[in-house]
């Protein structure tokens, strides 16, 4: 006879993948419960075995405190700088995530924040609904024949470059574990970084958020861009150092940003950088799509439901 589970799903996920969890059979209790604080999910946390969350739950040391049964945490999404995985694996828990299910999505609103730069959306709409037309005054550039840096050749950097290759754009890429043919393939032409960010015009950054990568884009990496070059930052905030980018616009150095994710979040309201003319900004919603909600949340309940079914491992970011 199976084990039977208790599972919290404690961030909003697709209505299917709660039913997938419902029907494998697995668990005596499927319980949503989400917009918990803290106290409230410390309370309950103890009696479960699994917990589905999404960008919104903080996993901390203290949190798996409270979780002495739990056997794995599925995240649905890629990021996982939610969860103190190393706490997780001192607790017995494993961490999955699903880092392919949004990719298409975060890639796409890349490209858009890029068309946002390249157009002066943003002020053209706000100009335009206060009863003005100042044609004249939103003068733009094309992305045609312009080059961009993408710096991060994984799932979600391959699209990009290739959806601006289709567009016209001239690509090179940045990425030490991938190679030039397989570049290639994808429409970029492999580049160091001080190369890259010496030629780009643009630069869009799809990184994981490491050690390796904090704090990466600062004020010397922001200095050796090509003066007047955009930034565009999908991947994970702590990648850039904002004081840093604040100054970099400031002087001149960089001409635009557009920023979807950011070194604390949700940002402050007076954060310095929501003030600046040229900056476009967006409050984390690379997987904000319909399609890329649905595909995650279904993703990783199949995960999890797997791994306690038979141990099958799906994208584990840790080791037991």
């Amino acid at each position: 006879m199976l084990q039977k589970f208790k599972v919290l799903v404690s961030d909003p996920i697709a209505a299917e993948g709660v039913v997938v969890l419902e029907k494998s059979g697995l668990f005596d209790q499927v319980d949503v419960r989400t917009g918990l604080n803290p106290d409230e999910l410390h309370a309950i946390l103890p009696q479960y075995h699994a917990l589905v969350i999404r960008s919104m739950t903080k996993v901390k040391s203290e949190t798996l405190r409270f979780a002495p049964q739990l056997k794995v945490i599925g995240r649905a999404g890629a990021g996982v700088d939610n969860v103190d995985v190393a706490a997780a694996t001192a607790n017995g828990t494993l961490v999955m995530n699903t880092p392919g299910g949004n990719n298409n999505a975060v890639a796409e609103l890349a490209l858009g924040l890029l068309f946002a730069l390249a157009r002066r959306l943003s002020d053209a709409n706000l100009s335009t609904k206060a009863g003005k037309w100042e044609k004249s005054k939103f003068l733009g550039v094309e992305l045609q024949g312009r080059t961009l840096g993408v710096v991060g050749m994984g799932g979600i950097g391959r699209i990009v470059a290739r959806k601006a290759a289709a567009l016209g754009m001239h690509v090179i890429g940045y990425d030490p574990v991938v190679s030039e043919d397989e570049m290639a393939i994808h429409g970029a032409k492999k580049a160091e970084l001080g190369e890259l960010l010496a030629q780009a015009d643009a630069v869009s950054l799809h990184l994981p958020l490491l050690p390796a990568t904090r704090g990466l884009f600062n004020a010397s990496n922001l200095a050796q861009m090509k003066r007047g070059a955009w930034l565009v930052n999908a991947s994970r905030g702590g990648i850039v150092v904002e004081a840093d980018l604040l100054e970099a616009l400031q002087k001149g150095q960089l001409g635009a940003a557009a920023i979807d994710v950011y070194e604390n979040e949700p940002t402050a309201a007076d954060n310095p950088l929501l003030a600046l003319p040229n900056v476009v900004a967006t409050p984390h919603i690379g997987a904000s799509t319909r399609e890329a909600q649905d595909n995650v949340g279904i993703q990783i309940a199949h995960q999890v439901v797997n791994y306690l079914r038979d141990g099958t491992l799906e994208s584990a970011v840790n080791r037991l």
